[in-house]
């Protein structure tokens, strides 16, 4: 096979595409088009070493410089695609350059979604997360002594305020909702991240909308609640989630819905158009997801690239993440989308795991220090292995000797 695929997206998923189409044995030519003007880098390590100084940007790297060009992938970073031209198979780059696809992969990721003008999401030292830029500039405001306000109780809020905490920072966390990670995972999950910051010192107001800021200069903040609780802050961080980059997308007419929508195999409504990673969504169990996580983008990615090159492909994830906030380690398998019971398993006073059913289907666990559960748990589900609950509540039986049943029996 000869041709040429294009790669809209410098992240995780573009590269992983890039690199599995070479593994896989392609001869063609492969063009990886990125809007960011460095090197493809990893976004997780930016919330974590890379604000504290821990690693520089060099040690966040995807893949070594070099090897793209051993791997003959023209790598074209600092570059915007305006648009793509289905009827011509070319994409358009922002400077008038046309370049040519047989397959063309769409990689372009998620944006952060920003606050209203009203609410001061415009003024300077308001913040979104998501990009090494953002990084940087959050970086010279994170300083011992200074005050930072974070809108969101999600993962990236948290994860948020618990660097700025090990910098010495006063932090104050906002969310709307009536409890943190309410769309994400269960009261009893949260009962202990809320117990985690509260410990290290972070001022927690939940079901607490913010109403406006009023700026005095560029070096503070005062925002106001709609109870009317006044905080004041150095800089603020909103984390409240993402929208998918759909924009090409939707200007070259392909089906999109919440996200690009694609096929188990990744492809888009146009046959030599894929999509893959955040901006991609999918049918997962019979529903249609978007999967933000480093997981999902690889193995989708890796999944589009074996389509083209013309196995026969049905993307299956299971699903897992990780959130590390101060000595605390989270790792999630599976979705919790849909639960009606949760189980606790208490190992320790600083491991625990809570384990989600639909009625007697297990569908994901939250294993808090406890990396044993979690990878119990990713092997139970990948084998479509639902464990007795009752057994899970008891920490005294040990996971290995826990009784399970097939899936698809307790479906039927």
């Amino acid at each position: 096979m000869s041709g040429r695929v294009v790669i809209v997206g410098s992240g995780q998923a573009g590269v992983s595409a890039a690199f599995k189409l070479r593994a896989l044995g392609y001869p063609g030519h492969i063009a990886l088009v990125g809007e960011e003007p460095a090197a493809p880098y990893q976004r997780p390590p930016l919330s974590k070493k890379y604000l504290t100084g821990v690693a520089d940007a060099d040690r966040l790297l995807i893949k070594a410089r070099s090897l793209y060009e051993s791997e003959r992938i023209t790598l074209r970073a600092g570059c915007r695609v305006a648009a793509v031209d289905r009827i011509r198979k070319q994409v358009l780059l922002a400077g008038g350059e046309w370049l040519d696809y047989d397959y063309l992969i769409l990689a372009t990721g998620a944006t952060p979604r920003r606050l209203p003008f009203d609410q001061g999401g415009d003024a300077p030292n308001v913040h979104t997360f998501r990009t090494l830029a953002d990084a940087e500039r959050l970086r010279t405001e994170m300083k011992s002594g200074r005050s930072l306000l974070v809108v969101g109780g999600g993962y990236i809020g948290l994860e948020t305020a618990a660097v700025a905490r090990s910098l010495g920072m006063e932090v104050t966390l906002v969310e709307r909702d009536q409890r943190i990670l309410g769309r994400v995972a269960s009261a009893e999950t949260a009962a202990w991240f809320r117990a985690l910051h509260l410990a290290n010192g972070v001022r927690i107001c939940e079901g607490a909308q913010l109403q406006r800021q009023a700026h005095g200069d560029k070096d503070g903040t005062t925002a106001w609640l709609a109870n009317g609780i006044a905080i004041g802050a150095h800089a603020v961080v909103v984390g409240i989630g993402v929208i998918p980059e759909t924009r090409l997308a939707e200007q070259a007419g392909l089906r999109v819905d919440n996200g690009i929508v694609v096929d188990s195999a990744g492809r888009t409504s146009d046959p030599f158009i894929y999509a893959a990673g955040d901006c991609a969504r999918f049918l997962y169990e019979g529903r249609p997801i978007r999967l933000e996580s480093i997981q999902n983008a690889v193995d989708m990615a890796e999944a589009v690239a074996r389509s083209i090159i013309g196995g026969a492909v049905e993307y299956r994830p299971v699903p897992w993440f990780w959130s590390d906030q101060y000595s605390t380690r989270l790792q999630i398998a599976g979705l919790n989308h849909g639960y009606t019971d949760v189980v606790v398993r208490n190992t320790s006073d600083t491991a625990r795991s809570i384990w989600y059913y639909d009625g007697p289907r297990f569908i994901a666990v939250d294993a808090i220090n406890d990396a044993k559960a979690f990878m119990t748990a990713r092997q139970w589900l990948s084998a479509g292995h639902s464990p007795d609950a009752e057994a899970i509540a008891d920490p005294g039986v040990a996971l290995n000797a826990i009784t399970v049943s097939d899936q698809n029996a307790l479906i039927n």
